[in-house]
């Protein structure tokens, strides 16, 4: 005697008017790998709290020509030659003290847009910013950053 599943061919039943349905093979499977990922992107770099003296320490990289006049995730026009950068979780507007640990060297940045988005990875900053702190060639180097105001 075959289920009511086999039925239908091994498809799951549809709950009326939903749109879609649970498939019970790969579901869980599916919920398994994106509850991972959540974690995993949770991991790769903690907040930094907003408050002025609140430090992060990671990866910073930097974004240049290619973007030049696209927007910014806060609304304004990408401009390379700018003191900006990218931050996750910063709000708009945040000046940010960015120290290359290797030299020592620093600067300050506005946070006007949102990334980097590679794992370990912190800041992204505009490409004046980067070559203020020497990190052209490199491309990615380790840093500190601080939030000033």
């Amino acid at each position: 005697m075959k289920s009511e599943q086999q039925e239908r061919g091994g498809r799951s039943p549809r709950i009326k008017g939903a749109g879609w349905h649970f498939n019970w093979r790969i579901g869980p499977r599916i919920l398994v790998v994106v509850g991972l990922a959540v974690l995993a992107g949770g991991c790769a770099g903690s907040a930094v709290s907003t408050d002025p003296g609140s430090t992060q320490t990671g990866m910073a990289s930097y974004y240049g020509e290619e973007f030049a006049g696209e927007p910014t995730a806060s609304g304004e026009t990408f401009d390379p030659s700018a003191m900006t950068a990218a931050h996750r979780t910063l709000p708009f507007g945040t000046q940010v003290r960015v120290t290359r640990l290797s030299t020592g060297e620093a600067i300050t940045v506005r946070v006007n847009d949102r990334g980097p988005w590679i794992e370990g990875r912190i800041i992204d900053l505009a490409r004046a910013a980067a070559e203020e702190l020497n990190m052209i060639e490199e491309g990615v180097v380790e840093v500190e950053i601080e939030v000033v105001e």
